[in-house]
Parts: structure tokens; C-alpha cells; sequence
């Protein structure tokens, strides 16, 4: 997916658990078929997962998750990553590394969650939860986190390379439009809040068709909360995003705010994995058709 990403492959994941927790070393281990695009996954024995940086970029993330999770993870209503133990460079691997507690559940794009009100009231009382704890010493917007959370002016040209790029694919007149609304938007007049900057369906877990978990926090941060309202379009449906917009409190400005959080996220990830990760891409390719709609 990435011109930087380094070979990682169950023969070394065995290697830096042999040398470094030699207690694991002997408990099964397979990869673990996932849409992320900065960590290769590997389940280990029953109830753990070795997560593995494959590009430059993510390693920063490694110590900022293992850092806030812990700290982060009494306060909110749905399970998050707990990890375990932190791994080393070692085996010819350039990077640190972690183990974490395995989570159950498909993730929300395989396996949709059953009712859409109640994902709407899941989602919406774990982001209200995740604005609300102290977000003294939070990391701000930068590199580590792609910049979720920054002002979406500094997406702005890359938003309209997109719309370029989608030429006939897409309804451009009608993301244009939602686009400029969000510019448009008053900015967040208030302190950073957490948030966690990614939240996608291939980042929440659905057991027995409820939403159950959220994980990969690598674009952890804190900025402007509207980063997180994506989900409205990203994860909803229609009818789920009243619950989850009252849960939230979301005024119009942040309503536009995270409607261009969603939008600008799906028009830059369907040119570029179109070829190299059809699920991002067709995450992407739902959530335009659920902003168009909505917008319609």
C-alpha cells in the first residue's frame, strides 16, 4: 500500500517473541486478515495480538498508544486495546512493537451492526465519553496522527486533487458543496478534546450485532471534537445519526465540520487505495454516497 513499508512475516513475529518474551514463544501465531493500512496484526495463541509497525510514519504511534490507552480506557463505554507488553528492535525488525489483549467481534464493515438507532446511541456515548476526560498533556495534531483535529483548510487541496480524480465516478458538484460548507463552518471556538480520529467501520468491532469495541488508535489526538462526528457518514446510516448527533451535542457549525472531516477522509482514500486496499476504498466510495444522499 505504501512505497515505505517493510517486510513483516510470521517467521520474525516468532523471532522477536523468542528473543524478547520467550514466555509466548511457544503459543500459536497467525496473521490477521485486517483493512488497516500502518500496523501488520498477528494473533497470538488465544487472547493476544502482536501489533507491528510496517511504515516510518507509525512508529511514533506505538508509544503514544501504549502511553494514553491505559489512561483513557476506565472513562469510556466500550472496550479499547489494552496492552500488554512492548517489544523492541530486534530480528532484523528497525522498529518498537506491542502485544495487546485480543478483542472478539467483526469488524462493522464485514458485519454491519443490527439496528441502526442503537449503533447511533453506542457510537455517540463513546465519542461524547472519549470529549469529555481531561485532555491536559494530549498529544495535538501532527504528523502522528495524520492531523486529525487541525482546522480542514489545510486539507483543502488535496480534497479538490480528489474530486479531480473521481472526475465521472462521483457527484461533484454535490461533495464541492459540502466541502465549502464545512470551510465555511465556524472553527471550533473552544480547548482541544480528545478524540480518536479514525473512526471508521473497519475500526469498530460488532458482536451479536451490536457495536462492541473500537480499536486502532493510531491517530489518537486532541483538537477539534468535529474530527469524530465523521462517523455520522462513515459508520451510520440515516436514521442512526439523531441519536448519535444529540449524544454528542453537535451544533450546525461542528455538524459541517465533521460532515467535511467525512468527506475529505472518503474522496482522498478511494483514488489512492483503489488498487491496493479495496476495503478503505470502498469505505470510502459508502461514505460519499451516504454524504450525497444526506445532503440531497
Amino acid at each position: 500500500m505504501h512505497p515505505d513499508e517493510v517486510d513483516v512475516d510470521a517467521d520474525l513475529v516468532a523471532r522477536l517473541l523468542a528473543s524478547q518474551h520467550p514466555e509466548w514463544a511457544g503459543l500459536g501465531l497467525c496473521p490477521v486478515e485486517s483493512a488497516g493500512t500502518d500496523h501488520a496484526l498477528y494473533r497470538l495463541g488465544a487472547d493476544m495480538v502482536v501489533r507491528l509497525p510496517r511504515i516510518p510514519s507509525a512508529v511514533v504511534k506505538v508509544a503514544k498508544e501504549g502511553q494514553w490507552l491505559p489512561r483513557l480506557a476506565p472513562a469510556l463505554p466500550l472496550p479499547v486495546p489494552q496492552p500488554m507488553a512492548a517489544g523492541e528492535p530486534g530480528a532484523g525488525f528497525p522498529w518498537p512493537w506491542s502485544v495487546y489483549r485480543w478483542l472478539e467481534g467483526e469488524t462493522a464493515w464485514s458485519s454491519p451492526p443490527d439496528d441502526a438507532e442503537d449503533a447511533g446511541d453506542r457510537l455517540g456515548r463513546f465519542v461524547a465519553a472519549l470529549q469529555g476526560i481531561d485532555p491536559a498533556g494530549g498529544p495535538p495534531p501532527g504528523e502522528h496522527n495524520s492531523f486529525r483535529g487541525e482546522p480542514l483548510a489545510g486539507r483543502d487541496g488535496e480534497v479538490r486533487e480528489a474530486v479531480a480524480a473521481l472526475a465521472g465516478e462521483i457527484d461533484a458538484s454535490s461533495v464541492t458543496a459540502v466541502w465549502e460548507a464545512a470551510l465555511e463552518a465556524a472553527a471550533w471556538p473552544a480547548p482541544p478534546r480528545w478524540l480518536h480520529g479514525d473512526l471508521l467501520p473497519s475500526n469498530l468491532l460488532v458482536r451479536d450485532g451490536r457495536l462492541s469495541a473500537v480499536i486502532d488508535f493510531g491517530c489518537l489526538g486532541v483538537g477539534d471534537p468535529a474530527c469524530d462526528l465523521m462517523a455520522a457518514w462513515t459508520v451510520l446510516t440515516a436514521s442512526g445519526r439523531p441519536r448519535f448527533r444529540e449524544l454528542v451535542g453537535a451544533d450546525d457549525d461542528a455538524w459541517a465540520r465533521g460532515r467535511g472531516w467525512a468527506v475529505s477522509q472518503a474522496l482522498i482514500a478511494v483514488p489512492y487505495y483503489r488498487e491496493t486496499n479495496p476495503v478503505l476504498a470502498g469505505i470510502g466510495r459508502r461514505t460519499i454516497a451516504e454524504i450525497v444522499a444526506d445532503a440531497s
